[in-house]
């Protein structure tokens, strides 16, 4: 028996269970954050797409497998953001999700059919999941999960977790959710290819210590070439691999706002902003604050800070 204390529910319902819900035609749509975001992933969706070739060109040549199956399948297993058991297993074994309680039911049923009836948005496409955490958090991911925190579940009251989650229906409909899923999938080649340079560099620096300034500066001069000869191969696009992630941080920081103002109008603007304005007092307070605090750190951060978010909500209260 579950002796958690249920929050208060503050909520003012306008659309209870069995009222008249009308539902918009098109369910969900993809902003310009959505494309800009898609457009910035193409250069590592490049790379990706040439360290994939390599590979199956590789597995070919010693194995003898044909290489255009492996990357045709590579190539087709984004459809997989939107298959139903694929993101059960992503919620469940990469989230590290699990299906709410029934006490849990309870608390979430109500407040999200809310939200989706005033939002004109059938409720039962979502799958609704509970993360094991202590942030007051919440979050959407691939095509239909929706997790909220068990904190941010057995503490926030009604009208506030209708506001979270309005935020996260926000992120889908809009489609920030598949799309930062496509990205992040796309990308993986690319991103396990950067780890791997990034942990082989430090003993290659370690190693070229002991050599001789001539030889560095020939190796340099040589390194320097190479990049140049291929800036010009390439009409630049390996340049757009060192800005990219910090265009694409800013864009993610714009569907933010977006996801704040499809909240506020819905009717949970207010809420929302007294839990932001909680939250920065929190940060505030905290003598070991997690937020980024260098320049590079804060143009690499996802999310604005609450005090942007604060500002940009404004408007719409």
């Amino acid at each position: 028996m579950d002796d958690t204390p249920t929050p208060p529910d503050d909520l003012v319902y306008s659309k209870r269970p069995g009222t008249r819900v009308t539902y918009r035609a098109r369910q969900r749509r993809a902003d310009r954050t959505v494309w800009l975001g898609l457009v910035l992933h193409l250069p590592s969706l490049l790379v990706s797409m040439a360290l994939v070739g390599a590979a199956a060109a590789v597995l070919e040549s010693w194995l003898g497998v044909p290489a255009w199956p492996a990357a045709v399948l590579w190539a087709a297993s984004g459809v997989l953001a939107f298959h139903r058991p694929s993101e059960r297993l992503l919620a469940r074994h990469i989230l590290r999700l699990h299906h709410p309680l029934p006490q849990e039911c309870r608390i979430l049923a109500p407040v999200w059919y809310e939200v989706t009836a005033r939002a004109g948005v059938d409720g039962r496409r979502y799958e609704l999941w509970v993360e094991e955490s202590d942030d007051l958090n919440a979050f959407a991911a691939a095509g239909h999960i929706v997790a909220v925190t068990r904190r941010a579940l057995h503490e926030l009251p009604a009208s506030r977790l209708a506001a979270v989650l309005a935020h996260e229906l926000g992120h889908h409909t809009n489609g920030h959710a598949w799309a930062g899923m496509l990205a992040w999938w796309y990308a993986a080649p690319w991103r396990l290819l950067r780890r791997f340079l990034a942990r082989a560099a430090p003993p290659l620096l370690r190693n070229a210590r002991g050599c001789s300034v001539t030889t560095l500066a020939v190796a340099a001069v040589i390194a320097g070439y190479l990049a140049l000869v291929t800036l010009q191969a390439t009409y630049g696009l390996p340049l757009l691999l060192v800005a990219a992630p910090y265009l694409t941080a800013a864009v993610r920081r714009r569907a933010e706002l977006r996801a704040d103002a499809h909240a506020a109008r819905l009717g949970f603007g207010h809420p929302l902003a007294l839990t932001l304005y909680e939250h920065m007092n929190a940060e505030a307070a905290d003598p070991h604050p997690t937020a980024p605090s260098g320049l590079a750190a804060r143009l690499l951060s996802d999310h604005p800070d609450y005090r942007t978010r604060l500002h940009h909500l404004q408007a719409h209260l």
